[in-house]
């Protein structure tokens, strides 16, 4: 059985997608090999249209905790897709699913293989969407430096990020999974937006499971920043979409102008954990199904 998870070609990799291929072999030692007959897909938005393309030479799909809203909804489930669970309810209200195969986003299952080897050493830790790390990294680092924030960049080594994630008292999270594994090592989370690259659909998902609100602060864009991101795309990031929430984002900010908004957000803004028995919950539902995945494999 192969690991499947998105890998972005030619550019920095992304902790949420990477972490795939840091967890799943923890939890399911011995299952991969190259043997891309069977295909096990993970974390990540990847139930969409372009995922029976890119997986149209494999015999058999298993689908465990991933999440839609990127490109084309699927118009129908294959026969060869085996579907464990999604990442939370309107994943599965999506593809038509029944309510029970709504259990969360695997990446908490880190709470089960991570151990954090140091202390708390800051008060806030920001985490950037990863296209926002690759066009302006230097003003975020600039802006963080000047606050006091630890910088974390979501292109590091996946136990860089965890260890630098568990370090913080309250993470800044523009990346979804960084918030998704602040949660998991119980540091409370405050989720942001600073352009329209931000998919509210795949954050309420995955809030919606761990019975949370998705309440992002807004942050104006950097100047640095593309205008519409890279890679525009049909479906959901349609070109409307991306003009749309362009427009309502407000004009473009200097990083002096974005550190007194961070400034602000800390200050007034309640940060984001799930309860202790919420994610207890969650973690033995993902258990369970990978011990019945593993039982058939």
């Amino acid at each position: 059985m192969k690991l499947f998870y998105y890998q972005r070609r030619d550019l920095a990799p992304n902790f949420g997608d990477e972490l795939n291929n840091w967890l799943w072999p923890k939890l399911l030692p011995g299952s991969f090999d190259d043997d891309g007959s069977t295909l096990f897909v993970g974390t990540g938005t990847l139930l969409n249209s372009l995922l029976l393309e890119r997986t149209k030479a494999a015999q058999r799909l298993i689908i465990f905790s991933t999440g839609a809203g990127y490109e084309q909804p699927l118009q129908q489930i294959p026969s060869h897709w085996q579907i464990a669970c999604v990442r939370g309810p309107l994943s599965a209200a999506v593809l038509a699913l029944p309510t029970r195969s709504a259990i969360a986003d695997g990446g908490i299952l880190v709470n089960r293989c991570f151990t954090p080897t140091g202390e708390k050493t800051s008060e806030y830790g920001f985490i950037p969407h990863i296209h926002h790390a690759t066009y302006a990294a230097p003003d975020w680092k600039q802006i963080c430096e000047s606050l006091g924030i630890r910088y974390i960049d979501p292109r590091g080594p996946v136990e860089q990020v965890l260890e630098s994630i568990s370090q913080v008292k309250t993470l800044l999270a523009e990346a979804m999974h960084g918030a998704i594994v602040a949660d998991a090592l119980r540091v409370p989370w405050l989720p942001i937006i600073t352009s329209p690259r931000i998919l509210r659909f795949k954050w309420q998902d995955w809030c919606a499971a761990m019975e949370l609100p998705y309440q992002p602060q807004v942050v104006s864009p950097l100047a640095t920043y593309p205008r519409y991101g890279c890679g525009v795309r049909s479906g959901v990031r349609s070109a409307a979409h991306w003009r749309d929430c362009w427009q309502q984002s407000g004009r473009l900010l200097s990083p002096q102008k974005i550190s007194q908004r961070l400034t602000q957000i800390m200050a007034q803004s309640q940060p984001s954990l799930s309860k202790d028995a919420v994610l207890e919950q969650r973690l033995e539902k993902l258990e369970y199904a990978l011990l019945r995945l593993s039982s058939r494999f």
